[in-house]
């Protein structure tokens, strides 16, 4: 049996479902997640690292060192013939060294930008293949002579959704930027009810201090979720924002949005590559159009039972974690 080891963050069990849907193939799977620490450590690196890359106006929250010599004993440890390393910027040359003296072949799947991330592309390139969730990066990539791939993200299906939530409002759950704060900001201008999740929305104050916030986010708000609390937040929401903003790759929420047959909101015309726009999501161009859009569906919930359907039946025949593990199967 082939022994793949998969590298990744621990974020949300992501690497771990991954790990899963590969050993429905037919692999001897070991999953590796890279930035996990116990508690003391963690709040050690906030400190130490993520602090201080704050002030640099840097995104670090790990020592590189430590976490590349613990993928690398990992490497060691297991042997494996494939490796799947999932983002990856954090690990440093010594890891991608490894990888090219220890195993038959691997493959690095991103879901950010180039330009996000801190990877020495040409190293990474010269040991793996690159799967990236960004079509713009992958066409830039292959232009370089680089055997790069445009590999979506996906709905992990088998997550299940936790809990029944607030069925009367506009919900988000993310992580907080400029634009997604300008719509927000407009919804409740607008008086359309909204809630959005996450630390950096939370006004608790272990929140505040964790996202080193003095003031409030001006958004009603709850704190983190897990993923099958967001989950059912979508599913059960009179609607769901999805706002990239500059992001040309399409996040997971577009197909987990979508898989729990939530009314999704999105901000890019081009969604119609996986969703067709006005049958299975709805499309947005500005704050206002936003609150236009949700006050539609809040005056006429009933004419959006179809559109849940509809979405869900796409995403369960096309756009499910199993799918996209297919494709990286043939890039060994």
């Amino acid at each position: 049996m082939t022994k793949l080891l998969v590298v990744t963050p621990s974020f949300h069990g992501y690497g771990l479902a991954i790990g899963r849907a590969f050993e429905k193939k037919g692999y001897d799977v070991v999953v590796h997640e890279y930035d996990a620490a116990p508690f003391v450590e963690k709040a050690w690196n906030k400190l130490r690292y993520e602090l201080p890359a704050k002030v640099r106006g840097q995104a670090r929250h790990l020592s590189a060192q430590t976490v590349t010599a613990r993928a690398v004993q990992r490497l060691r440890e297991v042997r494996p013939d494939l490796v799947l390393t999932v983002r990856g910027d954090v690990l440093e040359a010594d890891y991608w060294h490894e990888l090219s003296a220890g195993c038959q072949h691997s493959v690095v799947w991103l879901y950010d930008e180039l330009r996000r991330m801190t990877h020495d592309i040409d190293v990474v390139a010269q040991v793996s293949t690159v799967a990236t969730y960004s079509r713009g990066d992958a066409d830039q990539l292959k232009g370089q002579g680089i055997d790069a791939h445009h590999v979506a993200l996906a709905y992990n299906a088998e997550t299940r959704s936790d809990g029944s939530w607030s069925k009367d409002v506009v919900s988000f759950v993310g992580s907080s930027q400029p634009r997604r704060q300008e719509v927000l900001a407009a919804l409740v201008a607008g008086d359309v009810p909204v809630r959005a999740y996450g630390r950096d929305w939370s006004d608790h104050p272990v929140d505040r201090l964790r996202t080193w916030r003095l003031g409030s986010s001006g958004i009603p708000a709850g704190r983190d979720v897990s993923l099958g609390q967001a989950y059912a937040i979508m599913r059960d929401s009179v609607a769901t924002l999805n706002i990239h903003g500059d992001q040309d790759g399409f996040t997971m929420r577009t197909f987990e949005a979508c898989g729990v047959g939530g009314v999704q909101i999105v901000d890019r015309d081009d969604v119609d590559e996986f969703y067709e726009p006005g049958t299975e999501v709805l499309v947005q161009h500005s704050p206002e159009e936003t609150v236009e859009i949700a006050r539609g569906v809040l005056a006429d919930r009933g004419r959006m039972a179809s559109l849940r359907d509809a979405a869900r039946a796409r995403t369960l025949a096309e756009h499910t974690l199993d799918h996209r593990i297919a494709v990286l199967d043939e890039l060994w």
